[in-house]
């Protein structure tokens, strides 16, 4: 998920460069500027929290004095 976000944000910095060497019209560059920048930050939230409910599932507690839960 973090690299499609570095991805999308990485997209959203070439467009100006597109638009200057003529690759991208003004059409297309319009029509991209308005969803990527969104896209960007959803793929970072979702991120984001993948990474908390991951992290969130881990084994808190040790089992040295044979004590092993997980609670």
């Amino acid at each position: 998920m973090t690299g499609l976000a570095a991805a999308a944000c990485a997209a959203c910095c070439v467009l100006p460069a597109l638009l200057a060497a003529g690759v991208l019209g003004g059409a297309g560059w319009a029509a991209v500027n308005r969803f990527l920048p969104g896209v960007a930050v959803a793929l970072a939230v979702l991120a984001g929290l993948s990474w908390w409910w991951a992290s969130k599932r881990r084994h808190t507690t040790g089992c040295a004095s044979g004590n092993c839960s997980c609670t």
